[in-house]
């Protein structure tokens, strides 16, 4: 019954903070964009974080000598986001001009993100080991600038404070002990961080098929992307432990969204 309650205590208490702090980030009515956002810190809270860890690891990667390393990657990249940046306006119009950078960290890692404001990085790995073409390099810039787009870092700040002062609030009527706060917790993670970031995630996967369809990259790439994944990452985490959705969905929802998509491609 106490965690019944607890349950939802901090359901009641982000549901509350939901009616206060809910908008959208993104014009209405284009694939991706309808959901409404819980937005109760300021986008200039979050980028002036950002800044500073971004400034951080270029400096690190300027030390040891691994950024930007080759000149010709660097330019293609730099190519790709050109067209798909020129696509962004149809979810927000201030997007086409942000101060976006492109950077590359050369490093065997398999990863690459945008911070928010545009600011994208990629791990040469990621192009390398995958042989990467054009358009699953564009498949996964769409999918980290859509991120960056929906403002899903400050969202999810957001969802984190909401979360935690619910977990305050049963831990002060209640009275818990440390363990039952810890498990109260977990409870949140688990039942409302995750799926959340979940839901992000396939919230940029379907933004970003719409910004590579639009910039001219065939949304099909992002289908031979995650296979090229799926076989290079093993021992994937349960899907209602990840903060991802597994391969096998993520690739079975891409291919679901080809008819809403392809007609962007072939226009």
């Amino acid at each position: 019954m106490k965690k019944f309650l607890i349950n939802s205590i901090i359901a009641a208490s982000v549901s509350t903070m939901a009616l206060t702090g809910c908008s959208s980030t993104t014009n209405s009515g284009v694939i991706g964009s309808d959901r409404q956002q819980l937005l109760l810190v300021s986008n200039d809270q979050v980028m002036q974080m950002s800044a500073q860890s971004y400034n951080q690891l270029l400096q690190k990667a300027r030390q040891q000598r691994v950024l930007d390393t080759d000149a010709a990657q660097l330019a293609r990249l730099n190519r790709i986001s050109r067209n798909l940046i020129n696509q962004a306006e149809l979810y927000r119009g201030d997007a086409k001009n942000w101060p976006w950078e492109v950077h590359i960290i050369k490093s065997n890692e398999l990863n690459a993100f945008v911070l928010p404001g545009g600011k994208i990085m990629f791990y040469s790995g990621i192009i390398d080991r995958l042989n990467l073409t054009d358009a699953e390099i564009a498949a996964i810039m769409g999918h980290e600038m859509a991120h960056a787009i929906r403002e899903h870092t400050r969202e999810r700040i957001s969802s984190q404070y909401a979360t935690q002062t619910g977990i305050g609030i049963a831990a002060s009527i209640f009275g818990l002990s440390q363990g039952q706060a810890e498990l109260a917790n977990l409870a949140g993670d688990l039942g409302i961080a995750r799926p959340h970031s979940r839901t992000q995630e396939s919230e940029a996967d379907q933004i970003g098929l719409v910004l590579m369809a639009k910039a001219g990259y065939d949304p099909n790439a992002a289908i031979t992307l995650w296979q090229k994944m799926q076989r290079a990452s093993q021992g994937e985490p349960p899907q209602f432990l990840s903060t991802h959705p597994s391969s096998s969905n993520r690739i079975a929802t891409l291919q679901a969204l080809m008819p809403k998509v392809m007609p962007y491609y072939k226009k």
